[in-house]
């Protein structure tokens, strides 16, 4: 039997995989092009810094500790390996609220690209 903790987790890995899979593979012009349904000047590599920041400090906040800025790499498309590293933070420390939460701005940010 899966616990609730169990149930998140797989929803966060599969919104997690999902979206490296789509994006992981993307050329620097790629990570270029706009947004869609962002502001202005936004970004895909922008909308996905924003999540990879977002799943941060959802996670420094799980842990009860000050949140610290995320380094913007040189590139863009390092971003897949710094979403995998949030995400991976937030299955060690998260209750499955938070999880399902941080799957929901995966899916989101997804479909925003």
């Amino acid at each position: 039997m899966s616990s609730p903790q169990d149930s998140a987790a797989a929803q966060l890995s599969a919104a997690a995989d999902r979206l490296v899979h789509r994006v992981g593979h993307w050329s620097k012009a790629r990570w270029a092009e706009p947004a869609r349904g962002t502001g202005a000047g936004t970004s895909r590599g922008d909308a996905v810094f924003a999540l990879v920041e977002r799943l941060a400090g959802l996670a420094a906040t799980i842990e009860g500790r000050a949140a610290h800025a995320v380094p913007r790499l040189a590139s863009d498309m390092v971003l897949p390996d710094q979403l995998r590293v949030m995400v991976l933070d937030l299955l060690a420390v998260a209750p499955p609220d938070a999880l399902l939460s941080a799957a929901h701005d995966l899916d989101a940010t997804g479909s925003s690209l």
